[in-house]
């Protein structure tokens, strides 16, 4: 299955990507149904041997109908893609397998089709999130001999670079490793920004010796001053590689998810089980008394990603517990972080039978009750998936012929 690994750069003409917003959940009824006039937007890679590149195509709802790459859609230039979304843009990102590499930007026009508004270079980053007004990045140094990451400000009302700076990442994980951050995500006025520790040695680079541990940190900002770092010892590490692993609630409380994913000398290590940890509102420490164990109530399974559907319900792409890697989601359930109840999810394919899944790019409008998500199974067929959280059951919806579905985005036309 294939992770996203997000490329931007050019950081003053980046700034345009995250001009229109921080949200990519329009208001909806939880039917595919929105209240804002605009498209969904599919990404899908075209059935073929090798070096094909995506198209994108649009719809104007995820429950049904069919949709062909055939003649139709947008196609992209080069292959691995990346997407997302930013008020009324349309983000697609080259993965320039560590070349520079293009982003192009798409808008809706008056007749709902997707136009090209801009294209430039990138270069690689590992974490990006909306920060304030600004877009704030990481590029980490994955080489133990250099010991500085660097991180960048990007302000969305001047499109200008706002501010750079340099964080020692040996010095940060302050065990004779490097902290990789996984992601970055605003908190109050904070920035929290999990990572795991790596040897980065060109060796073992991605292993470590301390898989049995967990670490969050503080930020302050606007200056990215070292707040403090978040310890635990009851998981593994948040995250993983470019996978988000944090998520705010309405409340403002903050849910941490964990899969033992740590390895050492290319070996599983981590003895802690797959769970989701809580830090209260307004807080930088774990509450203590909160432990939802979900390699106990899914009967040994991992978290491969987290939708959040809202009110404390996550959509979860789930391993089968024989598999030790969590990138391979090939079952579906659902917790609720409130009640801390887990429930398997019936209506999907045969696990045996999915051979990818949209996962990072899934769609919620964040009603609390429904989640899409992009299936496609060993014989060719790739369709929409609608996840009905009240009913802890997925229908097929939307079809998608001659491709495998790599992503799914609502986009709003432009006002």
């Amino acid at each position: 299955m294939k992770r996203t690994k997000l490329l931007l750069g050019a950081l003053v003409a980046m700034s345009i990507w995250t001009a229109c917003s921080k949200s990519d959940s329009p208001a909806g009824d939880g039917d595919g149904n929105t209240n804002i006039e605009g498209k969904f937007v599919i990404a899908a890679t075209p059935v073929a041997t090798e070096g094909v590149a995506d198209y994108l195509l649009t719809a104007d709802d995820l429950d049904g109908g069919t949709i062909s790459t055939k003649n139709n859609g947008v196609e992209q230039d080069g292959t691995w893609r990346y997407y997302t979304t930013s008020g009324n843009l349309f983000f697609s990102m080259l993965y320039g397998q560590g070349n520079p590499g293009a982003v192009t930007a798409y808008k809706l026009d008056n007749a709902g089709k997707l136009q090209k508004v801009t294209n430039f270079q990138t270069e690689t980053v590992q974490a990006f999130a909306p920060v304030d007004d600004d877009i704030l990045l990481l590029k980490v140094s994955r080489n133990i001999s250099n010991e500085i990451s660097h991180w960048y400000k990007v302000n969305t009302e001047t499109l200008q670079l706002s501010g750079e700076g340099e964080i020692n990442t040996k010095e940060l994980a302050g065990n004779g490793e490097m902290a990789h951050f996984s992601w970055i995500k605003q908190v109050g006025n904070k920035v929290f920004a999990p990572y795991f520790s790596i040897k980065a040695d060109g060796v073992d680079g991605f292993g470590t010796n301390y898989p049995d541990s967990s670490w969050i940190a503080v930020f302050n900002y606007p200056d990215m001053t070292l707040d403090k770092v978040i310890r635990d010892n009851r998981t593994s590490f948040i995250g993983a590689y470019f996978t988000d692993g944090l998520e705010v609630d309405e409340k403002g409380d903050v849910y941490a998810y964990s899969s033992p994913d740590a390895t050492t000398n290319g070996e599983y290590t981590s003895t802690k089980p797959c769970a989701f940890m809580r830090i209260n509102s307004g807080t930088t420490e774990y509450d203590k008394d909160y432990f939802f164990n979900i390699t106990e109530k899914s009967g040994g399974s991992k978290i491969g990603f987290k939708l959040y559907l809202g009110n404390g319900q996550f959509l979860l792409g789930m391993t089968d517990p024989s598999d030790k890697q969590s990138s391979k989601i090939d079952r579906f359930g659902l917790a609720n972080v409130y009640t801390q109840q887990f429930t398997w999810v019936t209506g999907t394919p045969d696990p045996a039978k999915i051979t990818s899944v949209s996962d990072l790019n899934s769609y919620s409008p964040k009603d609390g009750k429904t989640g899409y998500v992009g299936i496609t199974t060993s014989d060719g067929k790739s369709a929409v998936y609608k996840f009905d959280a009240a009913a802890a059951s997925a229908s097929r919806g939307l079809e998608v012929e001659g491709g495998t579905i790599t992503a799914i985005r609502w986009l709003p036309a432009q006002s």
